[in-house]
């Protein structure tokens, strides 16, 4: 996957940054872990500035959390307590789950949102039930931009500061991400096989 990242933000710039960073808001098994690093020792080769990679990356990011955002408050939360009772199972949740993690979400939200863009797969995630708890979208959008500027920049940074150094360990990066992708697999597998309609 390295590889293939590398070659798209050769070919595109840091169009492609942006690119890579809203599918992987889409599709979580693209990971920002190994896109902005990428990106960052691209700056550090002297091939687009560090700034530009931030911006673009931040960019793309939000405007994939605002899709999730987005599908959230168009499906509702009364939609998906109907989903939840035909579909439980291969979607995991139950509508008191459901109920939980909304009185919850609008208690906590704001950080949940802030905090939530700092980690690995929850940052794709938290936009959903910021969506369905209709969280204004001003406030979605300020911290959802608070935590993904900070998430970028480490990132980026960290390929900027690795340089040259960066290919001695690019190399563990494509296992890490395969590893990423089995344990979402391997969770999603466990609550199908454990749910318990109540």
């Amino acid at each position: 996957m390295a590889t293939w990242i590398e070659e798209m933000l050769g070919s595109t710039g840091v169009v492609g940054i942006a690119l890579l960073m809203f599918l992987e808001n889409l599709f979580p098994p693209i990971p920002s872990e190994l896109i902005m690093p990428l990106a960052g020792y691209a700056a550090a080769r002297g091939e687009t500035s560090i700034f530009l990679v931030v911006l673009a990356g931040t960019l793309g990011s939000l405007a994939g959390a605002f899709f999730w955002y987005a599908m959230g408050y168009l499906v509702g939360e009364e939609r998906l307590k109907r989903l939840a009772d035909r579909f439980g199972r291969w979607i995991t949740l139950t509508r008191e789950e459901i109920d939980k993690a909304d009185d919850w979400f609008d208690a906590h939200g704001h950080y949940a949102v802030l905090f939530g863009r700092l980690i690995p797969t929850i940052r794709t995630l938290i936009s959903i039930p910021a969506g369905l708890s209709e969280m204004p979208w001003q406030r979605f959008l300020l911290y959802s931009s608070i935590g993904t500027l900070a998430w970028t920049t480490l990132l980026a940074l960290l390929g900027y500061g690795l340089g040259s150094h960066y290919e001695d360990v690019s190399h563990w990066l494509d296992p890490i991400s395969l590893g990423i992708v089995i344990l979402i697999a391997a969770i999603y597998l466990y609550r199908v096989v454990t749910f318990k309609p109540r």
